[in-house]
């Protein structure tokens, strides 16, 4: 594995469902070991109650405010807050407010990217809940 650095306005860019992303480091950078993603979630953006059983997510909120249901309980974090989400805890999360919430995502191990850019080859407009389904679903992601 060799270094590797990373500019500000460098990395991949794609669009997840209306989240624009930029993946910083993926897991051909780390040897498979984490990820890196740049999330900008325009305001009422979400994403409904999932949970992982391949990795683990920490959430870094840069801008913004992001309300976050986890379980039982709920959480709205502000710029600077983390979370951190280990696999098998069901989990969504809504922007708050009417500015884009800016959020550093690492995933660990390293493959929800792969998952993110299959999601960036959908048809543009309202998704296919059932063919979203079936791409998070072969990443271990399923929808509760």
């Amino acid at each position: 594995m060799k270094e590797k650095i990373v500019k500000a306005p460098e990395g991949q860019r794609i669009n997840v469902l209306g989240d624009n992303q930029v993946l910083k480091l993926t897991g051909k950078d780390t040897n498979g070991q984490f990820a890196v993603i740049i999330q900008n979630l325009p305001p009422g953006a979400g994403v409904p109650k999932h949970v992982h059983s391949n990795d683990d997510e920490h959430f870094h909120l840069l801008e913004g405010e992001v309300h976050f249901e986890v379980g039982n309980d709920e959480y709205t974090l502000k710029a600077g807050d983390m979370i951190f989400l280990p696999r098998h805890i069901p989990h969504s999360l809504r922007v708050l407010g009417d500015t884009t919430a800016v959020v550093r995502l690492t995933v660990v191990p390293a493959g929800a990217e792969d998952m993110f850019m299959e999601l960036d080859k959908l048809p543009e407009g309202p998704p296919d809940f059932e063919k979203v389904s079936e791409i998070c679903g072969r990443y271990g992601v399923a929808f509760v």
